[in-house]
């Protein structure tokens, strides 16, 4: 039977870190700006799209739409064991990097069965300035398969929290845009999967650009 929530354990693990250690820095620290925040489904499967300029996207994502968001993690992570666990009971899940695509579509659509919300970066890794240049129709796919809709979100100035060599934080100034939801792609045809992606950089990048 599929779940109609994240496990309680799950839910638990998310609100403790959120309310703990994200939603004040996010608030304090970073002043965060977060618009939008009635776009997102509450309830059912969900990809959540978005671009990616830091190591700290995945929590500020999973904090401004108001529920849990599994992302990907790099299997090494899970071989350490108390790591393991907690990543795992947030909502990561391993994925090796000689067979990325395969691990992450499976482990990807298995939480969206269970109705969670499924967090991927749009161009698969970090750009230097925020912006969407070379879209992957991985997310669309997803939501293909899981018949899931899409959920655009831009991050501005997450590029800036961390300069290069350094492991502290800066407390600089950031903004979070949800957009409309995007319906699934009705197949898995190449070019409607393409046309779905490029619709989903569009709206990131256009909230993108509207700053600070």
């Amino acid at each position: 039977m599929v779940k109609s929530r994240e496990p309680f354990i799950s839910l638990a693990l998310y609100h403790a870190f959120k309310w703990s250690v994200v939603s004040p820095m996010l608030h304090a620290y970073f002043r965060g700006q977060i618009h939008g925040e009635e776009n997102v489904p509450q309830s059912g499967p969900l990809v959540v799209v978005s671009n990616h300029a830091s190591y700290f996207d995945p929590p500020i994502v999973s904090n401004c739409v108001r529920r849990p968001v599994a992302y990907m993690a790099k299997e090494e992570l899970f071989e350490i064991p108390v790591l393991a666990q907690a990543i795992k009971l947030y909502g990561a899940y391993p994925v090796s990097r000689g067979n990325a695509d395969r691990t992450t579509i499976r482990a990807a659509l298995e939480y969206l069965e269970n109705n969670w919300a499924v967090g991927v970066f749009l161009q698969g890794t970090r750009t230097p300035d925020g912006k969407i240049t070379d879209p992957k129709r991985g997310a669309a796919l997803l939501a293909a398969k899981a018949k899931a809709p899409l959920l655009p979100v831009s991050l501005w100035g997450s590029e800036r929290i961390l300069e290069k060599g350094s492991k502290i934080p800066r407390a600089v100034p950031l903004t979070i845009r949800i957009g409309q939801l995007i319906d699934a792609p009705s197949s898995t045809n190449k070019e409607e999967l393409e046309a779905i992606t490029q619709k989903c950089a569009t709206a990131i990048n256009d909230m993108h650009d509207l700053g600070r």
